[in-house]
């Protein structure tokens, strides 16, 4: 009896995927050329998309887009040299990028033939573009599903049964490549963050937009921010003085002072919701009136800035109006803490949006009819002069490295101080007794008592420091806006910073964080700011936006670990590279 064995082979990897990945580069290879042709007629469509050899607007748009599609794809395929771009997934982020090229471009045609009045406005090379972009999706599309895994392999390693030694962690950079690649990060994050402020109109601003939408969810498919959040933790303090240095390179890259009062702006709004984190993202109270301590600090400049609208004719130095405004502030932080933090949740929150509201009327009717002239009422008080401390003021120009900066070049840098003053202040209270605290109280307040915290006075103080913080940002906010009136303190009001959009911030960007409520401040503030046109729909977008954001990324944008366990499975963390020694152990 003769036995037959036969011997199992591998079956090749199916060629499927390689054929799409090829079609899919092809298709972002002349999505790229197309750009370099015109794509209307006229010059009056924003970014001149007639020029020949020479893109511009929308047009370098689509041709960044196709460049990141080419790139990830070749590093899906395998290319030597490319192959960092995809650490996580090979075939998802192709996806996504391609869908971004795919939306911007086709916005673009769009636009075109809706502003100038038909499809016969568009040149062969939008029609090349259209084209281009649609083959590179249908290619993308067919591209098979997969898993995405951290680039260590770290979960699966410890959930998996050890039948087989695991594959030891990937290769470390060297420490100054390390902090090379922070640096460049935060100088991409410069460019962008410069780029959308300069952008010429509301098309261009869409269209970057969805591009940083979807190219944002590519990188995180990919892997690639998580290798960089691993950096970013691994280099703290590297990676904060980069952010600062970044941010203070911003005044010296523009060109007009009007994208400048944006950005300063943008940091008092983001320095507000960061004190506000404080009291909702690590303490856990619901505060709806917030924006009425910025408004404290602010009268109490304009009161004491010489202002000859003010009814006292004091005019003190700023560092004694800072000191005044925060003082004014944390002493009504603990007049309205003391009596309410006794209660919790929604009946809190009612109650510190009564005060909000109350603050408001209340300056409103210090005009001298319905009660004592302080300040001028619903008219407030006009006038308020230019900063000058040291012999520099700051309503003047000056000349720095030989780059000229304007009165609001002036007040981004004084605000970008406080702003290194507040991060410091939440870091350093994040990281204490205090504030491992807070973070008890906020998940179970029974449990905190019970192990001992006494959790009235540490509430207290929260609201006291995150009032203090907010009184800051009023003093110069009195300055930099020349009036200070009630109604810039509405709950809600048609431009942040308000109550609403500082809570929505501080969600939106990730409770509990630093980076979090700066990057949900600057979205809040940039988008009105750059789409005015949509002023009458604001509120509706607004909403739809946190709908979506509830449904999809419920944690923010910068989630902490503990949101993540809390609002994801298991098998849905970010896990970050911790050391575990499997590698060594062998499973």
């Amino acid at each position: 009896m003769t036995t037959h064995t036969t011997t199992e082979t591998q079956a090749p990897a199916p060629k499927a995927p390689k054929v799409m990945g090829y079609a899919t580069l092809a298709g972002a290879v002349l999505s790229f050329a197309s750009t370099f042709l015109p794509w209307t007629w006229t010059a009056e469509f924003p970014g001149n998309l007639t020029v020949t050899g020479y893109p511009g607007g929308l047009q370098l748009l689509t041709l960044t887009g196709a460049l990141l599609t080419a790139v990830l794809v070749l590093g899906g395929l395998g290319t030597p040299g490319l192959r960092w771009a995809t650490p996580g997934g090979k075939y998802a982020p192709v996806r996504l990028m391609a869908y971004g090229t795919f939306a911007t471009t086709w916005f673009t045609v769009a636009a075109i033939s809706v502003e100038l009045g038909g499809l016969v406005n568009l040149e062969p090379g939008a029609w090349i573009a259209a084209v281009a972009t649609s083959l590179t999706v249908s290619a993308a599309f067919r591209l098979p599903n997969e898993a995405v895994t951290d680039e260590t392999g770290l979960w699966a390693r410890l959930t998996a049964p050890c039948k087989a030694p695991a594959p030891g962690p990937a290769k470390e950079l060297p420490g100054w490549a390390e902090i090379l690649l922070i640096a460049v990060a935060f100088g991409a994050g410069l460019f962008l963050f410069t780029y959308g402020i300069g952008t010429e109109g509301a098309e261009d601003f869409i269209g970057f937009l969805l591009l940083i939408g979807f190219g944002v969810a590519a990188l995180g498919k990919s892997g690639l921010s998580r290798r960089l959040t691993n950096l970013t933790v691994k280099h703290k303090n590297v990676t904060v003085t980069a952010a600062f240095v970044s941010a203070f390179a911003f005044p010296f890259t523009q060109s007009s002072d009007a994208y400048t009062s944006v950005g300063t702006n943008i940091l008092i709004f983001a320095t507000v919701a960061l004190g506000l984190n404080i009291v909702v993202g690590l303490a856990g109270l619901l505060d709806l009136g917030y924006v009425a301590f910025l408004g404290v600090g602010a009268y109490t400049a304009a009161l004491v800035s010489g202002s000859p609208s003010s009814p006292f004719d004091i005019h003190v130095p700023f560092w004694a109006a800072v000191l005044l405004g925060a003082l004014a502030s944390l002493i009504f932080g603990v007049i309205i803490g003391a009596p309410t933090l006794r209660l919790h949740g929604d009946y809190l929150a009612i109650v510190t949006l009564g005060f909000g509201e109350i603050f408001r009327i209340g300056m409103q009717n210090l005009d001298g009819t319905s009660g004592p002239d302080i300040t001028n009422g619903p008219n407030g008080i006009p006038n308020i002069p230019d900063l000058e401390m040291f012999g520099f003021n700051f309503g003047e120009s000056h000349t720095v490295l030989g780059i000229e900066l304007g009165r609001f070049s002036n007040y981004y840098l004084l605000m970008l101080l406080f702003t290194i003053v507040v991060v410091l202040v939440f870091r350093r209270s994040d990281q204490s007794r205090i504030g491992r605290a807070w973070v008890a109280i906020r998940e179970d307040e029974t449990a905190a008592r019970a192990m001992g915290i006494n959790a009235f006075r540490l509430k207290l103080l929260a609201f006291a420091l995150g009032a203090t913080l907010a009184g800051l940002a009023g003093t110069v906010q009195a300055h930099v806006t020349y009036t200070v009136t009630p109604a810039q303190y509405k709950f809600v009001e048609s431009m942040p910073p308000n109550s609403a959009f500082l809570l929505a911030a501080v969600i939106l960007g990730g409770m509990g964080t630093v980076s979090g409520p700066l990057i949900g401040a600057a979205l809040l503030y940039l988008i009105p700011a750059k789409l005015q046109f949509m002023a009458d729909y604001q509120l509706l977008l607004f909403g739809i936006a946190l709908v979506l954001l509830m449904r999809f990324r419920p944690e923010g944008l910068v989630a902490d670990r503990r949101k993540q366990l809390e609002f994801k499975e298991t098998g849905q963390l970010d896990t970050p590279k911790v050391d575990t020694g499997l590698s060594k152990a062998g499973g």
